[in-house]
């Protein structure tokens, strides 16, 4: 018993009640998804050049900007 209390308290866990895996594994995917776990695991799939990482992060910027601009001239005409 005193393993489990361990591990438990080591990193993420979810209890499975009355044989409902499926809902365990709901839960934990959900658990994943907040701590970032998927993202991460996508930026890692293959390197990528820091210039290239840089290019990304100012085309998501543009495309914000572009996305509250039209949204601010909806509202304001």
């Amino acid at each position: 018993m005193a393993e489990f209390n361990d591990l438990r308290q080591r990193g993420l866990y979810v209890e499975v009640h009355n044989n409902d895996v499926n809902k365990a594994l709901r839960k934990l995917k959900k658990m994943l998804q907040s701590e970032g776990l998927f993202q991460t695991l996508r930026e890692r799939e293959r390197f990528e050049k820091p210039s290239m990482k840089r290019k990304k992060a100012k085309a998501r910027a543009v495309k914000r900007w572009a996305k509250k601009k039209k949204d601010l001239k909806e509202i304001y005409g």
